[in-house]
């Protein structure tokens, strides 16, 4: 309970720095604001004290005293006009919450309760399809940093900074700090970030939507998200286009049964096998991700990300709309929004990369397109607006970029130094020069009829549409042509946050469209088919995501893992092998030589040297020891993984190593390094 107090104080501040800054604004959009601002500053302020005392409980109490200087700091800023009171435009906003975000809060925290360590009474803990992969490795950094001294290094590759965008893991971190399991930390954490996401986009799209229905059209069209690859599942459906082409792999994947029930019952049952994110095939080159299925719930820096994210977007838009209106143009920009944005958006780069780089080329949009209305209109010293807010995040963002993002992108060491590159066209390249799909089929087919809906808004005169425009396809261009980390699958993060923005223009040109149509007496049956083609494949995703089920580790490896956090030191190291479902680093917290490729390597690192000293260690201990010394291990772990991947000399292990813990199935075994005793030596 200490944690949930903790959020409480700092959301009790976050409320005091809003209501001393933006007295103006609705009161449901200070509300808003203030948990945003309530969460940026509990990831924040933690993580600096503990440059100092560690991420700890006590640094974690030291981190309110510079929380009350920055609310002694907003009373001396305060704007002095009369608090707003409650009104209609706030019953309007409620209802819309609780129609369009809190239901979707309640569908993600159900994944999120079925996918983070759902325990079984055996002692065994379940996951989902999406979070079978990325799950572990945030797991091992947020049992990692309790009680590190920052900046900490990788807990699954020591010696190297962890650059990861860390304050996401960190702020769930806190929470276990303050009493709460690890499970208990990921649920509560993830409650709050969702509704932070939820919310926020319905107050973006509030903000930004000419039309009051476009907030609900636009609200799903983004989370339920998908293109038109359901359609292959009505495609061919008498035959099975399946056939095993020449490397021996499956192809026509989700055409390999036939009927259409057998299909829904493939896309429930197989793996990814729903028709919009199809990464592990490339038969049918479908990419386009569902928002809540395959982005919020696995990736928990996107969750982070997008909750800080919107607040900016809808502090920045706020800020830009005056030069839609040529009457206010002049109209003084107040300060106090100016300098919150900055301070929000300075924060972000280590909480999500990608929605900083996002968030950056929007404001760059957004400032040409006021540049040239200001130009036309020989106003341009009001561009000095715009440089208070770029100086504030420069100086919060760069010493971020400069100690972790450009180090782990550029420098040596064992990093490959291969995060950006020159790739046209995202996925969509084959890699000899051209394309796999045609280029606007390739979008139309993923993003499906929201991407020509959205075309075609933008050759309607509108001056809000433009301005939206100018900033998202600043993001467009830079992540068709620049490949921004080894894993090119992840410019989706810089993809959604263009759509997030262009998904209010569809919406609102497609009620264009259907308050045009008036006097058609099909118009509804019209809307009711677009709606199915809309969403039929984002609801097949998540859909998919509510009845996985797989087991992340079983009750060995729970069992081992207490083992390790009651008998070991906090900062202990293990060498074990390189399997990502590992319950040293991701249930324990301790640190291992080396982790999977499965995440290091596209976080830019090489670990073909590592991963040859762990199995020559493995294989014959004793001429290998010196590897123990060199990384500082204190434990040796035999596992079904080890076993199965690597040759283990595992009588000679014994006889130079105490074994210290044994599981109950006998399928795992611990040793505790200590010196090689002379009574071995005649086995050398």
């Amino acid at each position: 309970m200490a944690g949930i107090l903790f959020f409480l104080l700092y959301l009790a501040a976050g409320w005091w720095i809003i209501r001393c800054l933006l007295p103006g604004k609705a009161f449901s959009v200070r509300l808003y604001l203030s948990a945003a601002c309530a969460v940026m500053l509990m990831m924040w302020l933690p993580a600096l004290m503990a440059f100092f005392f560690s991420f700890s409980v006590l640094g974690h109490l030291l981190s309110l005293i510079p929380l009350g200087l920055l609310c002694a700091a907003a009373f001396l800023l305060r704007d002095r006009q009369p608090l707003r009171a409650p009104g209609p435009e706030d019953r309007r906003a409620g209802l819309q919450l609780l129609i369009l975000a809190l239901p979707m809060t309640l569908l993600s925290m159900y994944l999120v309760w079925t996918h983070d360590l759902r325990p079984e009474a055996d002692g065994s803990l379940y996951t989902g399809q999406a979070t079978y992969g990325d799950l572990s490795l945030h797991l091992s950094i947020i049992t990692s940093l309790r009680n590190a001294r920052f900046p900490a290094d990788y807990a699954i590759f020591p010696g190297e900074l962890l650059s990861y965008p860390f304050l996401t893991d960190s702020f769930t971190a806190s929470f276990m700090l303050g009493g709460l399991s690890l499970r208990g930390a990921l649920l509560v954490s993830s409650l709050i970030m969702l509704s932070l996401v939820f919310s926020g986009y319905v107050f973006l799209c509030r903000r930004i939507a000419e039309r009051k229905h476009a907030v609900i059209l636009a609200f799903l069209l983004f989370f339920v998200n998908g293109g038109l690859g359901f359609l292959y599942l009505l495609d061919m459906q008498g035959v099975s286009l399946s056939h095993i082409n020449q490397y021996g792999e499956l192809q026509n994947q989700m055409q390999s049964l036939t009927g259409l029930s057998g299909r829904l019952r493939n896309v429930l049952d197989g793996w990814y096998q729903t028709p919009t994110n199809h990464a592990e095939f490339d038969t049918y080159n479908l990419r386009w991700s569902n928002v809540v299925a395959d982005m919020l719930i696995p990736q928990r820096t996107t969750m982070g990300g997008w909750s800080m994210l919107l607040p900016c977007l809808w502090l920045l838009y706020d800020l830009s709309e005056n030069v839609l209106h040529e009457d206010r143009l002049s109209a003084p920009v107040p300060l106090r929004p100016v300098l919150l944005l900055g301070l929000l958006a300075g924060g972000l780069p280590m909480v999500h990369t990608h929605s900083f780089v996002a968030l950056f080329f929007v404001s760059f949009g957004f400032l040409l397109y006021a540049f040239f209305r200001y130009l036309k209109s020989r106003q341009l010293t009001r561009l000095r607006y715009w440089a208070l807010y770029g100086g504030i995040v420069c100086v919060l963002a760069v010493p971020q970029l400069l100690t972790w993002t450009f180090r782990q992108a550029f420098s040596s060491g064992e990093s490959t130094g291969t995060f950006f590159s020159v790739v046209f066209n995202w996925v969509n390249n084959n890699g000899a020069g051209g394309l796999k799909d045609g280029y606007f089929w390739f979008y139309l087919k993923n993003v499906g009829l929201p991407f020509l809906l959205l075309l075609l808004a933008l050759l309607e005169k509108k001056p809000y549409r433009r301005l939206l425009a100018s900033g998202a396809f600043m993001i467009y261009l830079f992540a068709e042509f620049i490949r921004f980390q080894p894993n090119i699958y992840d410019n989706n993060k810089l993809f959604y946050v263009w759509y997030m923005l262009m998904a209010v223009i569809a919406a609102d040109y497609a009620l264009d469209l259907f308050e045009k149509m008036k006097g058609l007496r099909s118009r509804w049956v019209i809307a009711v088919l677009s709606c199915f083609v809309f969403f039929a494949s984002g609801t097949l995703s998540i859909a998919r995501e509510c009845v996985s089920n797989y087991q992340l580790y079983g009750p060995d490896e729970t069992e081992a893992a207490r083992y390790i956090e009651e008998n070991t030191d906090e900062h202990s190291v293990f060498i074990t092998w390189t399997e990502h479902l590992n319950p040293v680093s991701s249930l324990a917290g301790r640190t291992i030589v080396c982790g999977p490729d499965l995440w290091l390597y596209y976080h830019g690192f090489d670990t073909y040297a590592r991963h040859a000293e762990i199995e020559s260690f493995y294989a014959s201990p004793d001429p290998q020891a010196e590897i123990l010394s060199r990384y500082g291990v204190d434990y040796i772990l035999v596992g079904p993984y080890e076993r199965s991947d690597l040759n283990i000399d595992e009588g000679r292990l014994g006889e130079l190593f105490p074994l210290v813990f044994e599981s109950t199935n006998r399928s795992i075994q611990i040793y505790r390094v200590s010196p090689i005793q002379e009574g071995h030596a005649d086995h050398e």
